[in-house]
């Protein structure tokens, strides 16, 4: 697990989400507004999120609902504008998440120089979506196609508003992703932003695989951090920072504050 501390500086880190609001071609889109808007929200999300010591940041498009498992040309373009916008102001490394959509995910990494990207890369799922079908090995192909081999790859394989079309345990399908598929890291989550990922699920998941990054990927809050890091080798977060814990919000930097002064304790 080398690779965490050489890319976040740190052991355990704290991947905060910088969620994008609704662009081109999304439902919720604020024409009147425009992109400047779009670029101005993700900014100040983005100051308030380092401002309050966050190890990374991982810009995607949660306002794009309802969510593709492709998306358009529009969706990558947009994201590329704001992030790009936003590149030297950014201090610490970042990642991309176009959702649902691993190939576009690489493609926005490549362009804005991303360190990491993380996706629903294996499985087929029921879900709100419809049948959710992957195609992993297209997908790591087309990595290297266009040159994005240093790119990390975490792979959510525990989706939020999906379930596995096998019945199969997630530690069987952790084990199963990790010996064909070769990811840099794993994800668990709960059924939605903001839900709290469980931590027995993550406690079965790192028994069975030790060597393997292991993510708690929603509803980490600063009252259960400790409990999600004592298992998980990291956490993804971005509702917890939200004003009033809500999704929809900005950031709230003396929340952001205050949960990495628990993490910081925890690591000590």
């Amino acid at each position: 697990m080398s690779w965490l501390h050489d890319l976040f500086g740190t052991g355990k880190p704290i991947i905060a989400m910088c969620h994008l609001r609704a662009m081109p071609g999304d439902p919720g889109y604020d024409r009147q507004a425009g992109m400047e808007a779009v670029v101005e929200a993700g900014r100040e999300d983005l100051l308030a999120l380092q401002q309050g010591g966050v190890d990374a940041v991982m810009f995607s498009n949660e306002f794009s609902r309802p969510y593709l498992t492709q998306v358009g040309a529009v969706t990558i373009a947009a994201m590329a504008r704001v992030i790009g916008e936003l590149l030297s102001e950014i201090r610490i490394p970042f990642g991309v998440d176009v959702l649902w959509d691993p190939k576009a995910s690489l493609d926005l990494a490549v362009a804005v120089g991303a360190t990491f990207v993380r996706e629903i890369f294996t499985g087929a799922y029921a879900s709100d979506f419809g049948i959710w079908n992957t195609d992993c090995g297209a997908v790591v192909r087309h990595q290297h196609a266009i040159s994005a081999e240093r790119v990390r790859l975490l792979f959510n394989i525990y989706p939020e508003a999906a379930t596995y079309l096998s019945d199969r345990s997630l530690t069987d399908i952790a084990i199963t992703t990790v010996f064909n598929t070769l990811p840099d890291g794993i994800c668990v989550s709960g059924i939605t932003a903001g839900a709290e990922t469980d931590t027995n699920l993550l406690a079965q998941v790192k028994g069975a695989l030790p060597e393997i990054p292991l993510f708690a990927n929603t509803g980490v809050r600063a009252d259960t951090v400790e409990a999600q890091l004592s298992v998980a080798d990291g956490a993804i977060v971005g509702t917890y920072f939200k004003s009033q814990g809500v999704t929809w919000n900005p950031v709230d930097v003396q929340r952001v504050k205050g949960f990495m002064a628990v993490v910081r304790g925890f690591r000590q």
